[in-house]
């Protein structure tokens, strides 16, 4: 098993970036894919970015095509989520979850095995 480890949430405005990271404690990402969902007070946990681990190929929710990235890098066994020209309605807290290479919908959350414990991300306008 893996247990994913977020970081890089903060405070920014409107038009900024920040770049979250997601480590793998306690084991490696190498037999799984990693995918990113936020949630926002009073909403649904909604679907962000997925990273295929062997090959690295990307998928995004709609809202956040063209102004977010994510990238994998194995030695440091580490993916990031890129966002840049950050808006008010990407405020929520991210999670990074694992799941098991190819096994399951990437947009569906419960077919997630690991989840990190978030992270926040506010957006000031």
């Amino acid at each position: 098993q893996v247990h994913p480890v977020e970081s890089g949430g903060g405070l920014v405005q409107a038009g900024g970036s920040l770049r979250l990271s997601c480590a793998a404690s306690g084991g490696t990402f190498s037999r799984y894919d990693v995918g990113w969902f936020r949630q926002a007070p009073g909403k649904e946990r909604e679907f962000v970015s997925h990273i295929t681990w062997i090959g690295g190929h990307t998928y995004f929710a709609d809202s956040v095509k063209g102004r977010f990235t994510c990238s994998r890098d194995y030695a440091q066994n580490t993916v990031y989520l890129q966002m840049n020209n950050l808006k008010p309605d990407d405020t929520a807290i991210y999670y990074c979850a694992a799941q098991r290479n190819g096994m399951g919908n990437y947009r569906n959350s419960y077919d997630y095995n690991y989840w990190g414990q978030g992270t926040q991300v506010t957006v000031s306008s």
